[in-house]
Order: structure tokens, then C-alpha cells, then sequence
């Protein structure tokens, strides 16, 4: 079985997309029917993101830790627990490709570790948009990270200890521990995830920090921040 892990606060508007486009990764013919289930972790929902996710049938996970951490390693466990293979993480506001799945295991290695794009950019000034766009990393090989376009092997993620309780960069810490115990990752540019660019946060220190940071660099004549394809990179 093949599970997806999906951190979720507040997420109504945008969650159904997302599990929409995990609808048709699952069933892309190249996973040969294998079974694809998607954990969500509420993590302190105070809106009907609940409810969306019912309307899907996904598992849905309650918790109260206001921790971005704690709720991937809640979804892992629950997966691990229902007999998963393989973990693919991505998050609530973002939109995976068809091929998302298939791909990831295609590439035959112990981990994957994929880009993110931005589809709307409206809110922001159009220098930051052409500033992201210049530094947009689509090659194979990058060092970025994205806990929104991320894959890898149960076996893999418990022998690194899983995700740690951190409110941010859970995602690079976790790459950081695979790198340690000499994990095959492929580093690819495809599939891509398409991701939000909304100007308020779920998590702090996050993609959407990230902007407000960059924007701040744009708009002040300095230089767009360093590793501009929006995401952490992996020590």
C-alpha cells in the first residue's frame, strides 16, 4: 500500500483540490491498482476542513499540537501502522501531478525528493514573481527540499527516526538523517507540485515567510535570496 501524508490547519478552501488531484494520482494506470490511501492530520481545524476530507474519505487524524512535525509523524504512524510501503508527502494547499505516484516509486531508489512551482502569484508585486521565476531550479540533482513534493520508503523512513517535532524544516531535517545513512535519493525536477503563494502563513517560517522575506529583499533593490526556487536546501 501507498500512503499520503497530508498536514492540514485551517485548510478548507484549499483541501479539496489537493485530495483532488490525489484522486487521480492514485489511479494512474502505472501503479497497476496498487492501493493508495491518503492520512490528513487536523492539526488544531477550526474550520470544515474536517468535513471536506469526510466528503473524500480520507483518514482523517485530530490533533492539538500546533506543530507541523508532530502532525507528519502522526500521519506516518497511522500509515505505517495500516501497512504502508512507500510515504509521499505533499501538503493541503498544494496540487500534485497524475503521475505523481508512479513516478516517484519509477525511479527506483530509497527516496525522492521533488520541486515546487507557484500557478497564481496574485497579491504580490510582479518583481518577486520574475525574481522566483529567474532562480526557479527544474534541473535533476537540486538541493532543494519540499515537505510538498517528497517521497520514500517505510523501511527508509524509520530507520532515520521519522519526523521530528519541529514547527519548521521538519521536511530538511528528515533529508538530512537519509543523507546520513547513505539513502539513494533521487533528486528530480519532475513530477512537479503545484503550490500556493498566499501571503499568510500556516506555519511560520515556511514557503509563505519565505516570499515575505524575498519580497523584502526585491523591494529593497538587494539581491533575491539565495536558493530562490522557494525551499530549503539540504545541508
Amino acid at each position: 500500500m501507498i500512503a499520503v501524508l497530508v498536514p492540514a490547519h485551517d485548510e478548507e478552501q484549499a483541501i479539496g483540490a489537493c485530495l483532488q488531484s490525489l484522486v487521480l494520482a492514485a489511479a494512474c494506470p502505472r501503479l497497476q491498482g496498487e492501493d493508495v490511501r491518503v492520512f490528513v492530520a487536523l492539526d488544531r481545524c477550526r474550520d470544515r476542513t474536517a468535513a471536506v476530507c469526510a466528503s473524500f474519505g480520507v483518514h482523517c487524524l485530530p490533533l492539538a499540537e500546533g506543530n507541523v512535525g508532530i502532525a507528519r509523524a502522526t500521519a506516518a504512524r497511522a500509515a505505517i501502522a495500516a501497512g504502508a510501503r512507500w510515504l509521499a508527502c505533499t501538503d493541503a494547499d498544494s496540487q500534485v501531478s497524475p503521475d505523481w505516484l508512479s513516478a516517484q516509486l519509477a525511479y527506483d531508489c530509497d527516496a525522492f525528493c521533488g520541486i515546487v512551482t507557484v500557478a497564481d502569484w496574485s497579491g504580490w508585486p510582479p518583481a518577486l514573481r520574475q525574481a522566483y521565476l529567474a532562480g526557479e531550479c527544474h534541473r535533476d540533482g537540486h538541493r532543494h527540499v519540499h515537505g510538498a513534493n517528497l517521497g520514500l520508503s517505510t523501511e527508509l523512513y524509520l530507520r532515520c527516526g521519522g519526523f521530528l517535532p519541529l514547527p519548521v524544516h521538519e521536511d530538511v531535517a528528515l533529508v538530512a538523517a537519509m543523507e546520513r545513512v547513505h539513502a539513494r535519493i533521487a533528486r528530480r525536477c519532475r513530477p512537479v507540485v503545484t503550490t500556493s503563494a498566499r501571503r499568510v502563513a500556516r506555519a511560520r517560517g515556511g514557503f509563505s515567510d519565505y516570499l515575505l522575506q524575498m519580497e523584502q529583499a526585491v523591494l529593497q533593490g538587494a539581491l533575491p535570496l539565495a536558493g530562490a526556487a522557494g525551499g530549503a536546501v539540504s545541508p
